[in-house]
Order: structure tokens, then C-alpha cells, then sequence
């Protein structure tokens, strides 16, 4: 599933593309893939039809795109990806069977829409009602890992007593907002703490090491463009590069790139989890 670099990486190809961009015409293949109105095509297409783009929002794994009218969200779930195509290969290239969503600008450009899990899923805000009352989603997230209000100490209060792996707290989204298992795993090694470890258990010190981790890693993943090891792309189809500078994630068996150990992998909450025995503790 794509996560926040990933998502941030998309809503930039977004706000490059579209923003400003007149939604001429919307056609929808998947009535599932809209969450509201629900599951109702007709009306989806009806009220994104004669709106402007104006900009496009991130919050959590949300894309949210603020119209001249209303609002648009979107969440890519495991598979769900965009593509951009200017007017001539909108018009030389037909959808492909996994294709849910096209919108097209007055000029032919085209975004289409493509998920081939069919877990992705649209709505539609109207004027003035709260995003999070459509997207109820939004309401059980917690603070962005660059808002100030995340922070060590934050941490410390709400993962005070808690006998739950630290692994398992980061990817609570009612903790911190976008965080999934790659870059959990990644900024754990950064901070030198294992997964297991009993989140009540670690100091503020460490938590502050983890806080710093956690930013510095997301950061070099949104400046690589995100991660790519099977489904994601960019608006361009393009890969995202920070596969290849992963310290452990996916490397269970290899030599750590820093001891030499070997990295080890085990499950957490029905998540794979990789770490490295030796750095981490």
C-alpha cells in the first residue's frame, strides 16, 4: 500500500498537472470505486463535470483536491494509481481493464485512473459540508509526522504504560498520520530500536532519536520519489527510487549494509517486520 512519500510524490504530480484544470467530462468504468455518493456513477460524474481544480491537499494517505466547489478526495489504497496523458496519447491509447476513472480537461488532456486490486475508492464533498463528515476516515487520523505538534513528547504521553511493540504503535494512524510498514521499519533502524520493543518502555531520549528518524526517512523518501516494489508509479509511470536505498525493509537475509549482520525478519500484527540485530536494540 502506498504511504505518505508515496502519496505526497502523487499529490505533487497532481498539483503539477492539474491544478487549475477544468474538469470537462468524467467517466467512471467501477461503480465500487465511488464511496459517495455511494457507489453512484451518475451523480460522481454530474458534480466533478464543469468544476475547476484549484489545489490538491495531502493528509494521512488521503488526496484531497479543493474545487472551485466542494471537494474531491481519494484514497489509493493498495494499488490504485494515476496517469497523466497529454491530448494524443489520450486519444491513441484505450483504457486498460483495470482502468475506473477517467477525467478529461477541455483540451483532451486526460488523468485516468487505474487500480487493479479494486480497493481505491472516490468521493465527492459537496459545498459547504466538512470533509471529514464524507471522508469519515480523516476524523480517526492523528498529527502529520512533520506537524510540530509531533514530537517526542507527544510520543512519551501517548504511548505512556503501553505494552505494545513500537512497531506495531507506528502504524496506528490515530498515532501519527501516514506511516506504513516500509518506512516503520526504516526508521527504526535509524533510531537503533528493535520492533519488538514494548512502546511504553523507551525513554524519551530514544523516543526523541525515533521522532528525528521518522522525519529525516520520510523526507529522503519524498525526495526519492517514494518506493516502488511491485504496483506504485508517479503520474508519469514512473518508479520511485527509495527501494534501492532501504537499510532493511525487504531485506531479510542480507548483510546489514552498515555491521554486516544478517537482517532478520518476523511478523508483528500480521505485518512483516525486518531489523538488524546488531544495530538495533
Amino acid at each position: 500500500m502506498p504511504e505518505l512519500p508515496e502519496v505526497e510524490t502523487v499529490r505533487r504530480g497532481l498539483q503539477q498537472h492539474t491544478a487549475a484544470m477544468p474538469i470537462a467530462r468524467v467517466v467512471v468504468h467501477r461503480a465500487r470505486a465511488i464511496a459517495a455518493p455511494r457507489q453512484d456513477p451518475a451523480a460522481f460524474c454530474l458534480a466533478l463535470q464543469g468544476r475547476l481544480v484549484q489545489q490538491w491537499l495531502r493528509r494521512g494517505k488521503y488526496l484531497i483536491a479543493q474545487l472551485d466547489q466542494g471537494h474531491w478526495g481519494v484514497h489509493l489504497r493498495m494499488t490504485g494509481q494515476f496517469l497523466w496523458l497529454e491530448a494524443e496519447r489520450s486519444a491513441g491509447h484505450p483504457p486498460c481493464r483495470h482502468t475506473r476513472v477517467q477525467l478529461w480537461d477541455p483540451d483532451g488532456r486526460e488523468l485516468r485512473f487505474i487500480d487493479t486490486r479494486s480497493f481505491a475508492e472516490m468521493w465527492w464533498v459537496p459545498p459547504g459540508k466538512p470533509v471529514e463528515t464524507v471522508i469519515t476516515g480523516l476524523q480517526r487520523l492523528g498529527p502529520e509526522p512533520f506537524d510540530p505538534a509531533f514530537d517526542a513528547a507527544y510520543l512519551k504521553g501517548k504511548l505512556k504504560g503501553s505494552s505494545r511493540p513500537i512497531k506495531n504503535a507506528l502504524l496506528d494512524q490515530a498515532l501519527v498520520a501516514g506511516v506504513g510498514n516500509i518506512y516503520a521499519d526504516e526508521s527504526l533502524f535509524a533510531a537503533g530500536i528493535r520492533p519488538t520493543t514494548p512502546s511504553g518502555r523507551i525513554s524519551a531520549a530514544r523516543l526523541e532519536t525515533l521522532h528525528q528518524a521518522l522525519v529525516r526517512v520520510l523526507e529522503q523518501s519524498i525526495g526519492a520519489g517514494g518506493t516502488t516494489f511491485s504496483d506504485f508509479r508517479d503520474l508519469t509511470g514512473t518508479n520511485g527510487n527509495y527501494g534501492g536505498m532501504a537499510w532493511v525493509y525487504r531485506r531479510g537475509g542480507q548483510s546489514c549494509r552498515r555491521c554486516g549482520e544478517t537482517i532478520r525478519r518476523t511478523t508483528l500484527g500480521g505485518r512483516s517486520s525486518h531489523w538488524c540485530p546488531s544495530c538495533q536494540h
